[in-house]
């Protein structure tokens, strides 16, 4: 049986915004593609600007799914996204698409109105009626933990005492108290570097990041981080230190060997695949996932499913 599923992006809980903030104006200044308009040096006055704005201009990019996408709804605001109903049906799976387009159809409304467009948008609740349930969507659904679960789901692991659902409960199951989860290259991948956070607010120190992406943990410098692809907003930062335990990367090898870990993620299986032979002995393929983050490519993901590996894709086209 084919073991490929959909997977999108997500955004760390400490990113949501508890609150809906009050609004300023209907829609927020920042234009995708309008260099002009990327006037923001920080983090906060980049949420800053969706948080005070009712609807925010998103778009598919070289992909359909965008972190922008996730930061939008994380700040209480509405993404404003054309050709959102051209999305193919495996791709952004968990993003609120229905939702999204009912209430774009009524920034089109409150346009053609005579009156003031921040009092029709009173008017119409899009609070109450659409950034609340879109905010707590974002919260339950969308976070990094979810997305991490939601892959231990799919591939029949669960934590054990866990006080999480197990949405697949039955024999198959099989409990993980390890992960491995291995890179080739440890440049910004945003699939991988927003699911490894989910895994270590799970699992800590024991879900073990090799080699270590260091732009993830906290300890990281912020000087560097803004180098980073995408100045580092949003994905860079989120983990404690303390939950990596830098004593495994000497024994990796032959923790692998001998089985130490009870579940392999290749984070990026284009970016490099590290120690793919050893694994292959080592491990059934029900316990290895691999997962694909790219926007365009000629993937050989069917070539992996069928021979019987767990693969989540994010632009699952088929």
């Amino acid at each position: 049986m084919s073991r490929i599923y959909p997977i999108g992006f997500s955004i760390h809980s400490s990113k949501i915004t508890n609150d809906i903030p009050e609004k300023k104006r209907l829609l927020a200044p920042l234009i995708p593609g309008n260099t002009s308009t990327y006037i923001y040096h920080t983090e906060k006055d980049y949420y800053d600007a969706y948080k005070e704005s009712y609807f925010a201009i998103t778009h598919r990019k070289a992909g359909w799914d965008c972190m922008r996408h996730y930061e939008i709804l994380a700040c209480g605001c509405i993404p404003l996204f054309p050709d959102l109903e051209n999305c193919p049906p495996n791709i952004m799976t968990h993003f609120p698409k229905f939702m999204i387009q009912q209430s774009n159809q009524l920034y089109n409304n409150i346009l053609s109105k005579s009156v003031d467009p921040m009092t029709e948008a009173e008017q119409m609740k899009l609070k109450e009626l659409y950034i609340k349930p879109l905010l707590e969507l974002t919260k339950t659904q969308l976070t990094n933990v979810a997305i991490a679960q939601y892959i231990l789901t799919k591939s029949d692991h669960i934590v054990p005492s866990s006080s999480l659902p197990n949405l697949l409960s039955n024999e198959m199951n099989r409990d993980v108290k390890r992960i491995l989860y291995l890179s080739g290259d440890t440049d910004p991948d945003y699939l991988r570097c927003v699911t490894l956070p989910g895994f270590k607010e799970l699992f800590g120190a024991e879900c073990h990041d090799y080699p270590k992406i260091k732009h993830i943990y906290t300890d990281y410098p912020e000087d560097q981080a803004k180098q980073l692809y995408g100045r580092g907003l949003t994905y860079t930062k989120l983990v404690d230190p303390i939950l990596r335990n830098d004593n495994y990367d000497i024994t990796v090898e032959d923790d692998i060997k001998k089985h130490k870990y009870d579940l392999i993620i290749y984070g990026s299986y284009h970016r490099g695949m590290p120690f793919w032979d050893l694994v292959n002995v080592s491990y059934d393929k029900k316990d290895v996932v691999l997962m694909c983050g790219e926007d365009l490519h000629h993937c050989n993901y069917n070539q992996y499913a069928e021979q019987g590996y767990i693969l989540f894709v994010r632009e699952l086209l088929n």
